[in-house]
C-alpha cells in the first residue's frame, strides 16, 4: 500500500514515510493510493471480537510496511484498561430503538480525540525505526481545544519527539485551557495565540511548506511532523471506531450483519466524517452520513451550494472545537471524489488560500450530494437539545454532540441511527450545565463539575478531576503571526 498527494505533487511513499512527514511537504495531505475493500464474510468473522482484534485487521489493510507484530504492539500499548476506562473502548449507549450514542470520551482527556492519540506516536515512532531516522521529530499541533490535550497526552514523554500546540487564547473553554497548561513532560509545550483556530492551523500549515523553516529545523537535528489530522497517522485510527460500532449493533442483536446504519457526525475539520466515508468505502454497510456544523456552517453553506466560503464572519460559540471555517480534510475527500485529480484539487486549494473561495464543477457536487448530507444548528438550539435529551431521555449530552443529536432529528429515517458523542459533557461544564438550570451567573466553571455530577448522576471524567490544584506549567503567548517565531525559540 502506497501513499500519494492529494496534489499530485509528491512521489508515492509508504506508509511510516506519510506518518512520520505527517503532510505532504510542498503542500497536500496524504492519501492511500487505494481503499482496500472487505467482504461481508471478513466483517462478520470480527463480529463479537475485542476493539483491539478489530484495530489490528484494519490497521493491517493499511500499514503494509509495518509487521504484525508491531501493529500489534502499537494497539495493545494504546488500547488498555489503564487509558480507556469502558472494555468496549467505544460504548454505545441507547436513546431508543432508532438513536444510539457512540460515546467516543472514555479515553485519558475526555475527548474522541485520545482514539488516535493513544495510538498515533506509537505508530509514528515504529515509522522512525523502519526510516532509520536519526534525527528527532518536532510535532507541530494546531487545536480549537481537543487534539491539543490528546496529542499532549499521546507524545508526552516519547523519545525522540517534542511537541508543540498552538491554541486560541480566547477560543477554548477554561477546562480545555487548563488540561492543556498543566501537562507534564519533558517535550511538551503549549503557546496559547491571539487568533482563532484558523490563524493557528494555517500557521502550522505554512511553517510545514516553508523551505526556509524545514532547512533551519534540519539544521537543528529535526524534522517536522503532524498530529493534527493532516496526519494519516491521527485519521487511519478513527476508521475503527466506525466498524467497531457497527460490528458492536450487531453483536448486541440491535441490528441484524448487513442493515444499513446511518451516522451522524459533529466535525469542523472534516477528519472524523471522512472517516466514516473511509469505513463506507471498505465495505462495511454505511448508508447515509451527517455531517453536523454548529453556527459556523461553511460545511453546511459547501455542501448544500457547492461554493466554499470562508470570507464570513467567524463565530465564537458554546461548540468551540468545531470553530472552524478551513476544514482541512476537505481536501481528501475532493480528491477521492474527483478520481484523485490532484491538478483540480490543488486549483481549488490555491483559490481557496489566495481568494477565500472556490466552487466545484457540477459532476463533483453530484458526488458530494451522493455521500454526505449536512444540517447545522445554532447555540439557542444547542442549550436546547441538551436540556431536551436530559428530560427526556436521560442522557447528558456535551454541546458538539448536541449538534449531532439535533441534526439527526431532523433527519430520521428507516435505518438506525448512531451520533457521535465527541467529548464529555463534564468538558464544556458551563454550556452543559446552563443549558439544563439556566444562568448560573459568576460560578467558577470548575465548581460547577461537581455542581453537574450531582444534577446529572454521572461522575466528573477522570481527566477533569481536580484540575484547579495542578500547577501551571505552560505560559506562553503570542500573536498570530509569531507562531513560527515561537517554534525556532522552543527548538532553538
Amino acid at each position: 500500500m502506497k501513499y500519494i498527494s492529494t496534489r499530485g505533487n509528491h512521489e508515492a511513499i509508504n506508509a511510516s514515510q506519510a506518518i512520520v512527514l505527517g503532510m505532504v511537504p510542498e503542500g497536500g495531505l496524504f492519501v492511500p493510493e487505494e481503499i482496500p475493500a472487505m467482504i461481508d464474510s471478513e466483517f462478520e468473522k470480527l463480529v463479537g471480537k475485542s476493539y483491539q482484534e478489530i484495530a489490528e485487521v484494519i490497521l493491517e489493510k493499511y500499514l503494509t510496511d509495518y509487521t504484525k507484530e508491531d501493529i500489534i504492539k502499537c494497539v495493545k500499548g494504546a488500547y488498555n484498561n489503564q487509558s480507556f476506562d469502558h472494555e468496549d473502548i467505544v460504548p454505545l449507549a441507547k436513546l431508543d430503538d432508532k438513536r444510539y450514542i457512540l460515546e467516543l470520551w472514555h479515553g485519558p482527556t475526555a475527548a474522541f480525540k485520545d482514539l488516535a492519540l493513544q495510538l498515533t506516536p506509537r505508530l509514528l515512532v515504529t515509522g522512525m525505526k523502519y526510516l532509520k531516522m536519526d534525527k528527532k521529530v518536532a510535532i507541530l499541533v494546531a487545536t480549537s481545544g481537543d487534539t491539543g490535550k490528546a496529542a499532549l497526552e499521546g507524545f508526552k514523554d516519547v523519545e525522540g519527539t517534542e511537541i508543540i500546540v498552538f491554541y486560541p487564547a480566547f477560543g477554548v473553554s477554561k477546562v480545555q485551557a487548563l488540561q492543556m497548561k498543566t501537562t507534564g513532560g519533558k517535550n511538551t509545550h503549549v503557546v496559547a495565540v491571539d487568533g482563532n483556530f484558523d490563524d493557528c492551523q494555517s500557521a502550522v500549515k505554512e511553517i510545514f511548506a516553508s523551505k526556509e523553516m524545514n532547512e533551519w529545523v534540519e539544521k537543528k537535528g529535526y524534522e517536522f511532523s503532524s498530529a493534527n489530522s493532516i496526519n494519516w497517522g491521527r485519521l487511519l485510527p478513527q476508521i475503527v471506531f466506525y466498524v467497531a460500532s457497527y460490528l458492536n449493533l450487531v453483536r448486541d442483536k440491535a441490528i441484524k450483519y448487513g442493515d444499513k446504519v446511518d451516522y451522524v457526525v459533529p466535525t469542523g475539520n472534516f477528519g472524523n466524517i471522512l472517516a466514516a466515508w473511509y469505513a463506507k468505502q471498505m465495505g462495511l454497510p454505511i448508508d447515509r452520513l451527517f455531517c453536523a456544523s454548529n453556527t459556523n456552517k461553511v460545511l453546511t453553506d459547501f455542501f448544500q451550494s457547492g461554493v466554499y466560503d470562508r470570507r464570513r464572519e467567524f463565530y465564537q460559540t458554546n461548540s468551540p472545537s468545531m470553530d472552524i471555517l478551513i476544514s482541512s480534510n476537505l481536501e481528501r475527500f475532493l480528491f477521492e471524489i474527483t478520481g484523485h485529480d490532484g491538478v483540480k484539487v490543488a486549483g481549488w486549494m490555491d483559490e481557496l488560500k489566495n481568494n477565500g473561495i472556490f466552487a466545484v464543477d457540477a459532476a463533483t457536487k453530484a458526488m458530494m450530494d451522493k455521500y454526505i448530507v449536512a444540517g447545522f444548528a445554532t447555540e439557542a438550539e444547542t442549550s436546547a437539545t441538551i436540556k431536551r435529551t436530559f428530560n427526556e431521555d436521560q442522557y447528558l449530552l456535551d454541546t458538539h454532540t448536541a449538534v449531532g443529536v439535533k441534526v439527526g432529528g431532523e433527519n430520521m429515517g428507516e435505518n438506525v441511527m448512531v451520533i457521535d458523542a465527541t467529548a464529555s459533557p463534564f468538558k464544556f461544564v458551563k454550556s452543559v450545565y446552563e443549558a439544563i438550570e439556566g444562568d448560573c451567573g459568576e460560578i467558577e466553571e470548575l465548581e460547577l463539575l461537581d455542581k453537574l455530577e450531582a444534577l446529572s448522576g454521572e461522575a466528573v471524567h477522570r481527566g477533569l478531576d481536580a484540575l484547579d490544584k495542578k500547577e501551571i506549567l505552560h505560559n506562553r503567548f503570542c500573536k498570530k503571526d509569531q507562531i513560527a517565531e515561537q517554534v525556532m525559540d522552543i527548538l532553538g
